[in-house]
């Protein structure tokens, strides 16, 4: 099921973001050391780099005619392409 309603699309973004924030404060109040924080700044980095790859990069660059709807039709994509 799509999500069309721009209303619900700006919930969601918030409740991730939300999320996001939760986490990662949990982290750093369980270690509270810079080593923790910088760890966790890269892996976020790193992982949204890899999404923005998964879905950007590979539409506008590698495959223009292929869209993606998500992590599992990326994967999916991957394996056809190695076949």
């Amino acid at each position: 099921m799509d999500i069309k309603s721009p209303r619900l699309l700006y919930l969601k973004a918030f409740l991730f973001v939300l999320l996001g924030l939760l986490a990662s404060s949990l982290l750093l109040v369980e270690n509270p050391s810079l080593r923790t924080a910088v760890l966790l700044a890269v892996a976020v980095w790193a992982f949204s780099r890899a999404y923005y790859f998964a879905f950007y990069v590979i539409q506008h660059y590698i495959d223009g005619s292929y869209r993606f709807s998500g992590l599992g039709s990326f994967l999916q994509y991957l394996f056809r392409k190695k076949s």
